[in-house]
């Protein structure tokens, strides 16, 4: 097959998405397929590999880190005609999205979408009136996935979500995938040695951006809490966000302050002896569908304690694999030290998570669903026109919804 993936989020910028869209790249031409990406230019000047094509892009107002692809371009729509593509998979609603439907129309072949984002919580990056964004989201991003062949949810929940909010395409439920050759189980002392680290010191690690969504202030306060009980405890965070100074501040006014670590962005692939070198892995996100870091720490065998919330709940079995707690910093960081000194139990959930990271998050388990799922849509009706999806009169779903303007 060949397969065009349009997403707004790609290398060099670091995130869940991008690392979706890169974890299905690769394990589709491992399955001996092709995949191209089409994504924003970014303005660092580097040069893509071939599989790489980019629109011109604009810096985001409220995050100029992420560039706003302009989604027109006569020559890309012309390479897709020249590329044959079987398959258009869209990992959003908006810019890219509607221009990989626009071409995958165009040329009769299916069009699949991936609900990576919960658009309605991040509406604070818009500068309107937030009620109104919200609902602007809700109708935006249902009615994108009610045009879709085939939407693909990252989690159960993200399903019925849809679904409740009137969203009749076909769907299945796959998750994005976590590569276990890569993310494994490893020496936690020469982890440690290798990130310079102390060899005995309770060490507790959060990975992701540093923006509002993730909630990472209330993981600085429960730390607070827990160095009160094991002063020689540490922790690590490894991310960058439009919050990244505004933490920083605050760890540097906390009692703490010394025993916390910010350790920036890292690449992807250099991800996993943080996860080795750690005892605890802290979460606190309300916002996610799926919470893929916490697959990933699962995969290295580290158990978390993390905020019971939508998709979080789906990869922590709390009780086996880690602990969810309220939103409540004195929860979070009561769940922490009861593991951090209980190292048999620790020990025991994080081969729980190893074991529910192999039988559910396997990179090349998820991406061969995928595959089989785009080679069932090509199969009916030779990919030539759309299944069966009637349009729902309204998709907003939410109370108020229905009399908010289109977006």
């Amino acid at each position: 097959m060949r397969v065009a993936i349009f997403t707004n989020n790609y290398l060099p910028m670091r995130g869940g998405v991008t690392t979706a869209v890169e974890t299905l790249r690769r394990g589709l031409e491992t399955l001996g397929h092709q995949a191209w990406v089409f994504a924003p230019r970014f303005s660092n000047g580097a040069t893509d590999p071939p599989f790489v094509f980019r629109y011109p892009s604009v810096p985001a107002p409220t995050y100029p880190d992420f560039p706003l692809a302009v989604p027109f371009s006569p020559r890309l729509a012309r390479i897709v005609r020249d590329l044959g593509i079987d398959i258009f998979h869209a990992q959003h609603p908006f810019l890219l999205g509607p221009t990989a439907r626009r071409l995958a129309r165009g040329l009769g072949r299916p069009l699949v979408f991936t609900y990576h984002t919960r658009y309605e919580k991040y509406a604070h990056y818009v500068p309107l009136r937030r009620d109104w964004v919200e609902a602007a989201a809700i109708r935006w991003s249902c009615r994108f996935a009610d045009t879709a062949d085939l939407v693909i949810a990252p989690s159960m929940k993200i399903r019925d979500t849809l679904r409740e909010r009137g969203v009749r395409a076909p769907m299945e439920v796959v998750s994005t995938g976590v590569e276990l050759d890569l993310f494994t189980p490893g020496d936690r002392q020469a982890a440690r040695h290798a990130l310079d680290l102390p060899p005995e010191d309770p060490l507790l690690l959060y990975v992701g951006r540093l923006d509002r969504e993730k909630s990472v202030e209330r993981l600085l306060a429960a730390f607070q809490q827990v160095a009160a009980v094991l002063p020689t405890a540490r922790f690590v965070l490894v991310g960058q966000g439009t919050q990244a100074a505004n933490l920083r501040d605050q760890a540097k006014r906390s009692p703490a302050g010394d025993r916390i670590d910010f350790r920036g962005v890292s690449p992807r692939e250099a991800l996993p002896p943080y996860y080795q070198a750690a005892d605890l892995f802290l979460f606190a996100s309300e916002t996610e569908t799926q919470g893929l870091v916490l697959a990933e720490a699962a995969a290295c065998a580290l158990p978390a304690v993390a905020v019971s919330a939508s998709g979080v709940d789906e990869v922590v079995a709390s009780g086996e694999t880690g602990i969810l707690t309220k939103a409540d910093p004195r929860e979070l960081a009561e769940a922490a030290i009861d593991l951090l000194l209980d190292p048999e139990r620790r020990a025991s959930m994080g081969e729980k998570a190893r074991a529910l990271a192999e039988r559910e998050f396997s990179a090349r388990r998820q991406v061969g669903r995928v595959a089989a799922l785009y080679d069932a849509l090509l199969s009916s009706e030779g990919g030539s026109a759309p299944l069966p999806n009637p349009p729902p009169e309204d998709c907003a779903g939410e109370a108020g919804a229905r009399t908010t303007p289109e977006p």
